[in-house]
């Protein structure tokens, strides 16, 4: 084997450790993004002001945005390999 192999298939066995620590993470975060919800009283949409409703809207979108962290990170650690 050659180097390129060789570090291709360590990159992949990382990003696949990355991959499963990532997402086992995401359970905590959806946790905590439930009782942000809950204090920012979310569910109550006609007595919230329109500040909070923007906030409720970050606070909804974080587990989408950590997923997508995620992936974003395990595809450029492996296509990074083909590039050097």
């Amino acid at each position: 084997m050659n180097k390129k192999s060789q570090t291709l298939s360590i990159s992949i066995i990382t990003a696949v450790v990355v991959l499963i620590i990532g997402l086992m993470v995401i359970n905590f975060v959806k946790d905590e993004v439930t009782d942000a919800r809950t204090n920012l009283n979310c569910e109550n949409v006609a007595t919230i002001s329109d500040g909070t409703k923007v906030l409720c809207l970050v606070v909804d979108i974080q587990v989408v945005y950590w997923i997508w962290i995620i992936f974003s990170i395990v595809i450029g650690g492996i296509t990074s390999r083909f590039v050097t």
